[in-house]
């Protein structure tokens, strides 16, 4: 049984980490071909993001892994893969459930990691990450992993949901992590400044918790933001960067970091 829950944790931890440096690779690679030049100098910022992201792999699969396990080997967790199991409105519910508890255990820790001696100690390192890329979706000191590594762990102990939209969830997830950092915006302005925007969170939105640090601190959603009036609109990509005659990046525009330092 040991042996088994060990292979189900290492292979979990392998796909969160192929999940991971596929995603942020496609997501930065359509950066550097959409936007020449804008991750000219980070180089040993990227070879960060990576580093601690892949960690945080470790930290993600290790539960995952168990809990896989469980659900197979023992019927643990409310995870089904019978259609029928549940009333048919039931699945795409059983999404917005998901992405909204887990929103909420996000927005609430996260504010608190910005307490300045957990800041300090925790979630500095994500912010190291100026202007944050496509490879910082992840980048997280561990004790902060921990803190994401247990939602959707718990989650599927305590609501139903079929196979197919836990993957659902789990690509959302994915997706908007990758997306919220890599310096630009993916969706239509039409939906980012519209109606939708104004409860949706995208890019726009958290460039500019990375930019002013106490303000914007939801994952998918700006309910809570807006409700504790943390909500402070959208932020102003950084322009990309370019190399000066003697190779160095540099900045289009007034770098943003120290105005952003001082706000944290």
């Amino acid at each position: 049984m040991a042996i088994a829950i060990v292979l189900s944790m290492l292979a979990m931890t392998a796909i969160v980490a192929v999940r991971y440096l596929v995603s942020s690779g496609l997501f930065a690679a359509w950066t550097a071909r959409r936007f020449p030049g804008r991750l000219a100098g980070q180089g040993k910022q990227v070879r960060m993001e990576i580093a601690y992201s892949l960690a945080s792999a470790a930290i993600y699969g290790f539960p995952a892994g168990l809990v896989a396990w469980g659900w197979q080997a023992r019927g643990w967790t409310k995870i089904y893969t019978d259609w029928d199991a549940m009333p048919l409105w039931w699945p795409p519910v059983s999404v917005l459930v998901y992405l909204a508890l887990h929103d909420t255990w996000f927005y609430w820790t996260h504010r608190a990691m910005h307490w300045p001696p957990l800041f300090k100690r925790v979630h500095a390192v994500h912010h190291a990450s100026r202007p944050p890329t496509a490879w910082a979706a992840m980048s997280f000191h561990p004790w902060e992993a921990v803190t994401g590594a247990v939602v959707i762990p718990a989650l599927v102990f305590l609501v139903p949901i079929h196979a197919a939209m836990l993957l659902l969830v789990l690509t959302v997830m994915t997706v908007m992590g990758v997306t919220n950092h890599m310096g630009w915006e993916l969706f239509p302005r039409g939906l980012v400044h519209g109606l939708f925007g104004r409860g949706l969170i995208t890019a726009s939105h958290h460039e500019l918790h990375h930019q002013k640090y106490r303000c914007n601190y939801g994952l998918y959603f700006r309910f809570w933001d807006h409700l504790c009036g943390t909500d402070r609109g959208l932020g102003e990509f950084q322009a990309p960067r370019r190399r000066d005659a003697g190779g160095a990046g540099r900045v289009g525009s007034r770098p943003r970091a120290r105005a952003a330092a001082r706000d944290s």
